[in-house]
Formats: structure tokens, sequence, C-alpha cells
């Protein structure tokens, strides 16, 4: 699986106009499922996301994780993630599960999540999402498991 983290004071994803999920301080994630995935894979980025240490401690240094900071997290899926785009302009996307393998895998991380003690709300899978957030730092990271 790949995923996008971005550390935020808050992020929160809307569908239709309605807010369908939001987190305060903690991490706003993308996620996409890719061939070859299954559960455990979901499991291990759910692991090492809740220990990853990206928040400041008391000396401002990065070495705290999201669960240490008592953060929680926004996840949101993104087969976008899985883009190719080493030929042409357009970006290809065979290297994503299908939907169904997708949405599997996308519920289970985020319930792999929770279960690491992080509190999660997530989007809407596969809907047209509107994505805020205040991104803190700023400090994006790329993570695969």
């Amino acid at each position: 699986m790949r995923a996008v983290l971005q550390r935020v004071t808050s992020a929160r994803v809307e569908v239709a106009g309605e807010v369908v999920g939001q987190c305060g301080q903690g991490l706003m994630i993308l996620v996409c499922a890719m061939q070859g995935d299954s559960e455990a894979n979901a499991e291990k980025l759910a692991s090492r996301i809740a220990k990853l240490r990206i928040f400041d401690d008391g000396a401002g240094k990065m070495n705290l994780s999201v669960r240490d900071i008592g953060g929680s997290a926004l996840v949101v899926s993104q087969f976008t993630l899985a883009a190719d785009t080493s030929r042409g302009n357009r970006p290809g996307f065979s290297a994503a599960v299908a939907p169904d393998e997708g949405r599997r895998l996308y519920e289970h991380f985020a319930q792999a999540l929770a279960t690491e003690g992080v509190p999660v709300e997530t989007g809407r899978f596969a809907a047209d999402m509107q994505v805020s957030l205040t991104n803190d730092g700023p400090i994006t990271i790329s993570i695969e498991a």
C-alpha cells in the first residue's frame, strides 16, 4: 500500500457540501491499495504510521508519534497515488487494485490504524471529495508497505 501523510492542525473532507470526515491535530492520510497488496500490507502500513515520529517534542525536535500527542487521523482513499507517469502526458493507473478490492483494503487500513490507538475518520470511497487541510510545518511524507 502507498500513502502520503501530511501533519496537520486540522483537516476535513466534504461530499456534496456535507462534511463526512474531519480531524484536529494529527495526520491527513491519502492511501492507495496497489496490485499485490493484502490485509498484511494494510496492517503494516497502519502500524508504521501510528509509530512514525514526526511531531515535535518539548525541545522542538520531531520525536513524537500521532499516538504520543493524542492526535487523530483523517484517511482518504486516493487511487491516483498509483499514477504511472513514465510514458506520455496522461498517467496510467493500472498499478492500483480494482475498486472493490481497493475499498476493502482501504477500510481494513482505517480499521487497523484505529486498532493502533489512533482515532480515525474517513472520506467516502470513490466519491468526488473536497479536501481541506492546514499542513503543519509543512510536513509531508510518502510511505509504502
